[in-house]
């Protein structure tokens, strides 16, 4: 008998399970390192080693950009959900119970108001966590509201995008949000207010096909997927291999489609330069949440 193979390894390896949470440490999707943790959040989710951007939640996005993380939540309309008793191989309904369970939120948008670098802003943050952050009715709505919010306030309005694109379980109606928004979003340069959207990764679809594209001053973060419809798609169909670095934020860049690529880091500091310079004329009004 093997005591130290038959013994002390299932002994040692049960007071590890016990003592260890699984979700200690992450890796790297793009060097393949062991993040632990704390260090990982403390860096905004940017690995230490090869710079790569994992995914932030909606939540430490709007902790990163608004003045000492203060901000107030904005009230998201209510909508019809599942309006076409959708099912595929779950039904609709219980895709959004499984969603709102794992996220604690009611859909794939969070917004609120606030200050960067003093400027009242509304920032608006699609969630990847639900539903790959898809469009539908209620994130229509809830973009319509924060421009809304923005005009009564006299703010800028802030769209952080991550995206799968329109929500195929609402069929047209979803693709009704793209219409709706980009008029939400034009009433609001009517009024001379700026409107800057934040492309994370990935943005594609839909989204990207509407009113990702349409900001006044677009800002990428690094590698981030920017596209509307896959390379796989797009490749089947011109018969070509397109370019390795084919829809990245910097490709796009080089080709004018977004004006810069910004690491996370320095993400809220030059935000706030741009709201400085394109709101240098306007009052000030600051949201009675923060008085």
């Amino acid at each position: 008998m093997n005591w130290i193979r038959n013994f002390v390894t299932p002994k040692l390896k049960a007071l590890i399970s016990k003592e260890v949470p699984d979700n200690l440490w992450h890796r790297c999707p793009e060097c393949d390192q062991m993040l632990f943790h704390r260090e990982l959040a403390e860096n905004n989710f940017v690995c230490r080693h090869c710079q790569h951007h994992l995914r932030l939640k909606a939540v430490d996005r709007l902790n990163l950009l608004f003045d000492d993380m203060k901000y107030k939540r904005l009230s998201m309309p209510t909508v019809v959900h599942d309006p076409l008793k959708f099912k595929d191989l779950k039904k609709y309904q219980d895709r959004l119970k499984e969603a709102r369970h794992k996220t604690g939120e009611q859909d794939a948008l969070i917004a609120a108001s606030g200050l960067i670098s003093g400027r009242p802003a509304v920032v608006a943050v699609l969630d990847f966590d639900f539903m790959a952050g898809s469009m539908g009715l209620a994130v229509g709505e809830g973009l319509v509201q924060a421009a809304k919010q923005a005009i009564m306030n006299r703010a800028a309005l802030v769209v952080c995008t991550a995206s799968g694109g329109a929500r195929m379980q609402e069929g047209i109606l979803s693709l009704m949000q793209m219409a709706r928004v980009t008029i939400a979003i034009n009433e609001l340069k009517d009024y001379g207010l700026p409107y800057i959207v934040i492309l994370t990764n990935p943005t594609t679809g839909g989204v990207t096909a509407s009113f990702a594209m349409i900001g006044d001053i677009h800002i990428a973060e690094p590698k981030a997927t920017i596209c509307f419809a896959g390379r796989r798609v797009i490749e089947m169909t011109i018969k070509q291999q397109l370019p390795e670095e084919f829809q990245t934020a910097e490709y796009l860049e080089q080709r004018g489609m977004i004006d810069l690529v910004i690491h996370r880091k320095d993400l809220a500091e030059q935000l706030g330069i741009t709201l400085n310079h394109l709101m240098n004329n306007m009052t000030t009004v600051v949201p009675l949440s923060l008085n």
